[in-house]
């Protein structure tokens, strides 16, 4: 669900009285599976993490549920830090590739969240509390390194099976998919302001393991016709 989520509601503590205070970001993660912000500093939000970087994000996964009650959602607590990673800009931007038009402004800057812990409900009675730990991916650093390359690759030389992807195994409608993203445990898809997301059937570990789950999966979309 939080690899899905492209938004989420963030809060922070406004003003000397420290006044819960709730708004909408997007969203990104890393392939750590840490959220990823952009944001203003001339945001109310930016100006209350500047005072206590401590937050929480909430992340909604209840759409399609009848009874929204029953459906999923997360709770994360944690501090955000600033970071000029380029991997985090890259991460969001290709989640978010209207913020291209902003993100370089000066008083825009990316945050890491360190997520101390979660609060999951995954259903009606079906409530967890987690650490932060068990929400993160330790074996990404080989993966990461090359997620650049293996987009380009695929959106460049393989459009067609990036297509097949989004529309026969997402739900994904229309044309002009293309790869926005892989991790760990699955790809991101986008078009035109949509996102959809392709979970793999084991978590991969590096260009060999990703090549091969994704010749899997477009080898299963093309029999799904």
């Amino acid at each position: 669900m939080l690899r899905r989520a492209d938004r989420a509601v963030l809060a922070t503590r406004l003003g000397p009285e420290g006044w819960p205070y709730a708004s909408l970001v997007l969203l990104a993660v890393d392939h750590e599976a840490a959220p990823i912000l952009l944001l203003s500093d001339l945001a109310e939000h930016s100006r209350a993490l500047a005072v206590d970087a401590r937050l929480s994000l909430l992340i909604d996964g209840t759409a399609g549920h009848d009874d929204p009650l029953t459906g999923p959602r997360l709770t994360l607590l944690g501090t955000a830090e600033r970071t000029v990673a380029p991997e985090a800009a890259r991460r969001y931007l290709a989640r978010h590739p209207a913020a291209e038009r902003y993100a370089a402004f000066a008083d825009f800057h990316f945050y890491h969240v360190v997520v101390s812990r979660a609060h999951l409900v995954a259903g009606f009675g079906r409530i967890h509390w987690l650490e932060g730990a068990a929400l993160g991916f330790s074996a990404a650093g080989a993966l990461a390194a090359h997620e650049a390359d293996i987009v380009a690759h695929m959106n460049t030389d393989h459009a067609v099976a990036v297509e097949l992807l989004a529309t026969r195994l997402a739900g994904g409608a229309g044309t002009g998919w293309r790869m926005t993203g892989i991790d760990p445990e699955g790809c991101d898809l986008g078009r035109a302001g949509a996102t959809v997301r392709i979970e793999f059937a084991t978590p991969i570990d590096g260009p060999a393991a990703a090549r091969a789950e994704l010749v899997r999966l477009t080898r299963l979309a093309r029999e799904s016709a």
